[in-house]
This record gives structure tokens, C-alpha cells and sequence, in this order.
């Protein structure tokens, strides 16, 4: 395996100034973190390194309705009482607290996304890493598990112009149910999804889960129960993957890598080591594919930056090479006492017999069996500047002012009436 990638890293030294309140798990502090351990192992030198350029507020609404935008927006600590009524409908105040600088931390985490997945889209680089993102659980128009914008959607959708097909991986112990909902029913774009199921939130992700009209077979859940180790967890991801790599061929992948799959995590029931949850980017990175690698969850201060650290080394081809003895760094005290990179793991029972993830495994691969290798998809002309709109998602539209036809990025939605594309010009 080549280990030269053009890898680019976006980061805003702004994203830890936000919090979502005392006691919140959710800590934007820990990329601020990471950032500063990325730069005392001296990675940074064999990355190029960005701050994103901030979309606008009309860029999210590719995905998430114009209503919901705007109450992001408006909604502060200081108005929150004057709308009671739209913190109820958009399911903001107690996972997803309203904070001060809310809408501007969504805009930092989203842009890095976003602009990532332009930079592959431009053939700049080989590897985007945003480690603000990967907030999976937003919906079109509700806030969900601590996430507010769904960076992870609003990616796929820039990614779409470019590339047929888009794989999503997930591997946060959640089920990654923001971004699966919101590609249920085209085959344009698979989300793979491996997490702990059955009683833990959001509830989502069962095997038989699969997708709907276009989209059948292009959602793929593998539910897991507690004490998921690395031996294990290597097991079911490298088959599930190689098999969707060579029948799905995805243009471009994107992997969400929440740091909540790590033993000792605060809200988390796994028990991977650092290796184990790097082995699963170390497979992906290994089909060459254009990637866009994003956090997501992870709620133990002290072992998300060690894991999305050595993530960021792994995807450099440095992984064997980094030393375990952390380098002196602002945030030092935070690592002890043993102040290394790598965590031992906890003795802790795992609940995945042998027999259910074998026969969980073969009923994915029966699944993608079903997958039509390197699907076709309709091609709509519209002239000079046509675009290839996605099957299932969106079709060349009227400009009713101007009556021409014009190309469009496509957004995707879900209403009660099944999908709805959003164009904009």
C-alpha cells in the first residue's frame, strides 16, 4: 500500500471557544485539543492545512429547511423565552441546548465539511480531515443528539456534483440515523452504519433497515451489542467494506469517526483500543478512494484527541512510526499519569458471540448481494451546462423567471411524502 496521499486538514482555532453548557458531554474543546497534538507530533508539516472559508446560512438549506435555518440564526440565550414554541418543533433546549455562538459553531464545524469535499471534488487532495464534523444526527428540521447542522449530509450533497455514487461509513457506537434517513430512498449514496443497538439512543439502525424504492439495499446496519473489541470489530468492518467496495465502486467515501466507539468512553459500551478503531480508517484509506474523514461523537476529554491523533497519523501513513510517549503539548496534564498515546483497555465482557456477528455478517453480504454492481443512473440534458442528476434525488427544473433551463446542485429532504429534491441555482 502506497503510503503518499495529498492529505488536506481544515481546522478553526475558534471551534473550542464554544460550549454547549456545564455538565453537556458534548465538549468543541476537544478539536482544539486534538489540533494541538496534531501540531506538537509535527504532523502538520506533511498535511496541507486550512481554516474554512464559512459557508452562508442559504449553503445549509441544501439539506435542512429554510424554517429551521432561520430559528438557528435568531434563537440566543438572552430571546429563548420569546420562542417556546419553535424550541419544541425544532427539538432545541435540552440535548441541543441553545448557547451562546450557536449558529456560528454550526457554520465552522459544517464549512470544513463542506469546503473538504470541494477541495476532493477539485482533485486537490487525496484525503480531507475535518475533525470538527461528523455530526450525523441532525435532521432536515430538528436538532438531535448534540448536532444541530448535518455536516455529514450537507459533505455527500457537495461530493454528488462530482461522483456518481458516495459511500458513507459510520463507525460512532450511535447509529448514524440523520444521514441514513436522508439518502433512504436513492441509490446515489450508501451509508453503512456499524453501532450498538436495542435500547440506547437514537433506537435506529436495525440489520433489516435496508432502504426504500431506488434506495433498497443501499442502507446497510450492522447492530452490535456491548463490549465490542478490536479482534471483533475487525472481523465484521473488513468484509462488509471490501464486498461494498467492489460492488458499490463509490466514487468518493466518507468516513464519520466518532471517538464514543473507544473503551472507557463516558457515554459509550465498546471497548476498542486506539488501533481498532484506526484499523477500520487504515482499510478505508487503503482502496485509494477520494476520502473526507470527519469526528462525531466521543465524550472522554482525555482520549478523543489521542484517538483522532493517531487517526490523522494513520491517514499520513505515519501510524507505526508515531511515538507512544506524548510530546509536551498545551493541554499535557489532561493525558496523565501515564502521558502516552495508546490506552490499555478494560476487562470488560463482550456481548457479540462469535455466532451473532457471523450470522449478522453473512445476512449484510446476502443484502448486498442484491446490489446491482456499479448501479446505472438516468442521465438528464439540459444543454450545454447539464448536469447528471441523481436517481431518485432531484431533476433539471424550470427557472420560472428566466425560462431556461439551468444546472443545479441538488439537496435532498425528507418529507411525509417520501423524498423531495431542493434545488439551488
Amino acid at each position: 500500500m502506497s503510503n503518499s496521499r495529498r492529505v488536506s486538514y481544515f481546522y478553526d482555532a475558534e471551534i473550542g471557544n464554544y460550549h454547549y453548557g456545564q455538565g453537556h458531554p458534548m465538549k468543541p474543546h476537544r478539536v482544539r485539543m486534538t489540533h494541538n497534538l496534531v501540531v506538537n507530533y509535527g504532523l502538520y508539516r506533511k498535511m496541507e492545512m486550512f481554516r474554512p472559508r464559512l459557508i452562508s446560512p442559504t449553503a445549509m438549506t441544501r439539506f435542512h429547511s429554510d424554517d429551521y435555518i432561520n430559528f438557528l440564526k435568531t434563537i440566543t440565550p438572552d430571546n429563548m423565552q420569546d420562542y417556546v414554541r419553535q424550541l419544541q418543533r425544532f427539538n432545541v433546549g435540552e440535548d441541543c441546548p441553545v448557547f451562546d455562538g450557536l449558529f456560528e459553531f454550526c457554520q465552522l464545524y459544517t464549512s470544513g465539511s463542506i469546503g473538504g469535499s470541494a477541495r476532493l471534488n477539485e482533485g486537490r487532495a487525496d484525503v480531507v480531515i475535518n475533525w470538527a464534523g461528523g455530526l450525523h444526527h441532525a435532521k432536515k428540521a430538528e436538532a438531535s443528539g448534540f448536532c444541530y447542522v448535518n455536516d455529514c449530509v450537507l459533505a455527500i450533497l457537495e461530493l454528488l456534483k462530482c461522483h456518481q455514487r458516495v459511500l458513507y461509513i459510520d463507525i460512532d457506537i450511535h447509529h448514524g440515523d440523520g444521514v441514513e434517513e436522508a439518502f433512504y430512498t436513492t441509490n446515489r449514496v450508501m451509508t453503512v452504519s456499524f453501532h450498538k443497538f436495542g435500547e440506547y439512543f437514537p433506537g435506529t439502525g436495525d440489520v433489516l433497515d435496508c432502504g426504500y424504492a431506488e434506495g433498497k439495499n443501499y442502507a446497510i446496519n450492522f447492530p452490535l451489542n456491548d463490549g465490542m473489541d478490536d479482534d471483533s470489530f475487525r472481523s465484521i468492518f473488513r468484509p462488509v467494506i471490501q464486498s461494498i467496495m467492489e460492488r458499490y465502486a463509490p466514487g468518493a467515501v466518507v468516513l464519520q469517526c466518532g471517538a464514543d466507539s473507544l473503551s472507557g468512553d463516558r457515554l459509550g459500551c465498546f471497548n476498542l483500543s486506539l488501533k481498532g478503531h484506526a484499523d477500520c480508517v487504515d482499510f478505508v484509506r487503503s482502496f485509494n478512494v477520494p476520502l473526507l474523514v470527519l469526528g462525531g461523537g466521543g465524550y472522554t476529554l482525555r482520549n478523543v484527541p489521542r484517538c483522532w491523533t493517531y487517526e490523522t497519523a494513520v491517514l499520513l501513513g505515519e501510524g507505526d512510526t508515531i511515538k507512544d510517549a506524548l510530546p509536551y503539548n498545551d493541554y499535557f496534564e489532561y493525558f496523565g499519569p501515564d502521558y502516552r498515546l495508546h490506552l490499555p483497555v478494560s476487562n470488560m465482557e463482550n456481548l457479540n458471540s462469535r455466532e451473532y456477528l457471523d450470522r449478522t455478517k453473512v445476512q449484510l453480504l446476502e443484502i448486498l448481494r442484491e446490489v446491482e454492481p456499479v448501479p446505472g443512473t438516468q442521465i438528464s440534458t439540459g444543454g450545454v451546462e447539464s448536469n447528471m442528476a441523481p436517481r431518485g434525488i432531484g431533476d433539471i427544473i424550470n427557472d420560472s423567471e428566466s425560462g431556461i433551463t439551468r444546472k443545479l446542485n441538488v439537496g435532498v429532504g425528507i418529507m411525509a411524502g417520501g423524498m423531495v429534491s431542493k434545488p439551488t441555482i
